[in-house]
């Protein structure tokens, strides 16, 4: 005769808890007001000429020419890229034919800077560059800065000091975690950039790019917030 195996008891889960384990969910968040870590600053280098030729020899020269006095910066640039290079023709209509009229060129870099004591500088000096333009600075936190991990830990305390408060106002107190959720973490600028763009087209006669004035920039302050919610059992109140 064979036995019927004994069914195994089933345990079931309640996502909102029972008399006996009761749950309190709750969210904690967190805001900080830090100092950008970097800069990012944009860097369009334009040439024109009416010989195909010429057009890409200026613009080769002013590239290496930029390249240089970023690189002449050393650990300040943190980074240094360059983005688009793109030569034209400027086309004209003579009679039904069309020919070409002139040669535009165009690159673009980007820079990005730690050090904001010489920012200012280094944006005056590129923009006393002919046919050069800066845009920027546009401030932030590196994806590593210690300032997101400081925003999760304090969303974290905050929610757990509301569910002990919750717990308390019950007159019990928190049993075991269920679970954390981390419901995100950003940072964005509290302010717009004090330098939004400068373009120069060629220096007065006789005029150095030293005898120009370091642009004064202050630095917009970044807000870091994060988000978690998190789920506690409790110690079974003793209402009535």
């Amino acid at each position: 005769m064979t036995e019927t195996p004994t069914p195994t008891p089933t345990t079931h889960h309640h996502p909102y808890g029972t008399p006996d384990t009761p749950h309190v969910t709750v969210r904690g968040e967190a805001h900080l007001e830090v100092d950008p870590e970097i800069a990012h600053i944009t860097i369009t280098l334009t040439a024109r000429s009416t010989d195909r030729r010429t057009t890409l020899d200026d613009l080769t020269h002013r590239n290496t020419t930029t390249l240089d006095l970023i690189k002449s910066y050393g650990d300040t640039i943190e980074k240094l890229e360059t983005g688009t290079l793109t030569i034209n023709p400027e086309l004209t209509r003579h009679g039904r034919a069309e020919r070409i009229r002139a040669y535009h060129g165009r690159i673009q870099l980007t820079a990005t800077v730690n050090d904001f004591t010489t920012l200012g500088e280094i944006v005056t000096r590129l923009a006393d560059h002919d046919l050069t333009r800066v845009d920027g600075p546009w401030w932030t936190l590196r994806p590593t800065s210690p300032h997101h991990a400081a925003a999760r830990r304090q969303a974290i305390r905050e929610a757990l000091q509301r569910a002990r408060e919750y717990a308390e106002a019950l007159d019990t107190r928190l049993g075991a975690l269920l679970e954390l959720s981390d419901t995100g973490t950003h940072h964005s600028p509290l302010g717009r950039a004090a330098f939004a763009e400068s373009m120069h087209y060629g220096a007065p006669a006789g005029a150095a790019a030293a005898d120009a004035a370091p642009i004064d920039l202050e630095p917009v302050r970044q807000t870091v917030d994060a988000q978690v919610e998190a789920s506690f059992t409790l110690i079974p109140p003793a209402l009535g």
